[in-house]
Formats: C-alpha cells, structure tokens, sequence
C-alpha cells in the first residue's frame, strides 16, 4: 500500500521564488490538500471531504418570555446562519425522551436539512447554554456533531432538570424570561462523490 502521493516537480523553483506570482510573500507560503477517501473502488462510493481552517463562531442569542407558559411540545427560535447554513435552537420544556417530565430538553438542529445536497455531512462543534441573569454562572453543554438531512439534529434530552431552571438562585428564569445562547463552528462540509 502506498501511502504517500504527490508530484516532483509541482512547480518550477523560479515561478515559486518570483514575488510577482505571489506564491511566497515574506518568506510564506500557504499549502492546501483535498484528500479524497474511497473505501470501496468497485462499487464507486467515496467522499470529498472539504476541512474550514480558523472557523468562525457565530452566536445567536433567543429570549423566550413566559417560558413556563409554553404549552406545545417543543418551541424553536428563529433561523439563524452560521457557515452558510441555517440553524435552530429547539427547547422542549417538559422534557423529550429520557428527559421527559423531569428535564428540560435542548437541541441544535438544521432549520433546513432538505436543502442539503444528497448524502452531504456538515461537521460542526456547538455549545447551548441558558444564560444565567443574576451571576453570569452559565448552564451549558458542548458537543461535536455530522449534521445531515437525515441526521438533522444534535442535543441533550436531559439538559437541564425542571428542579434546577426554576430555582431563583440559579438565575435561568428571572420574571419568567430566559435567554438561550448558540454557539456553532463549522469545522467542515462531507460531500459524496
């Protein structure tokens, strides 16, 4: 198995050193790759696998007012972008899944995954806290995930319990409001081949 590729002769030494081509600007150079895996040669399949270098963070912030009045299941922010997708924080106030009924349940979620190209994967690290009101002690959660149209959405169905939120002291409900934050980086864009 060979496991190095790659040309001898990319580019003339010259061309490299010449300030007018731009290749080196104050003794630098900055190099890419696109790695292309295929794990199956016959049947055809592969991925082109796209890394971001220095991702940006984007961050959205929702108020939501009467939280504890909320009585659908689930109750979603508004669309925001990060990377050139479109994102939504999704909160189920009375729990999803092992969390219901004793925990608030907290997601990230893609507000479009349709819009995806097929068999498309985008790799990004996010964190969800509830903003702490009174003493900027945040309740938080990080996770790295591969968002896809048939894997939308990444969370915690237990993220906070119902006993903690409501309790003055931790100051995540003042006066019935609370402010949930979104942090998301996209590390990078998975595409099939």
């Amino acid at each position: 198995m060979k496991l190095e590729w790659g040309f001898n002769k990319f580019i003339p030494l010259a061309a490299f050193i010449d300030p007018s081509n731009g290749y080196l600007v104050n003794d630098t150079c900055v190099f890419g790759a696109e790695v292309y895996v295929c794990r199956e040669k016959l049947s055809g399949k592969g991925e082109c696998l796209s890394m971001i270098k220095d991702p940006i963070t984007y961050k959205s912030t929702w108020r939501i007012d009467n939280f504890s009045d909320i009585t659908q299941e689930s109750a979603d922010s508004k669309p925001f972008s990060s990377a050139g997708e479109k994102w939504k924080i999704q909160v189920y106030p009375k729990g999803k899944g092992s969390g219901l009924d004793s925990y608030v349940s907290m997601y990230l979620t893609l507000a479009e995954p349709e819009k995806l190209l097929p068999k498309t994967k985008v790799y990004a690290e996010f964190t969800i806290r509830i903003l702490d009101q009174l003493n900027r002690n945040h309740y938080f959660g990080t996770a790295n995930y591969w968002f896809s149209a048939s894997n939308p959405t990444c969370g915690w169905p237990r993220f906070v319990s119902h006993g903690y939120i409501v309790s003055s002291a931790a100051g995540l409900l003042v006066k019935n409001i609370c402010l949930i934050e979104a942090e998301v980086k996209v590390h990078g864009v998975a595409n099939a081949l």
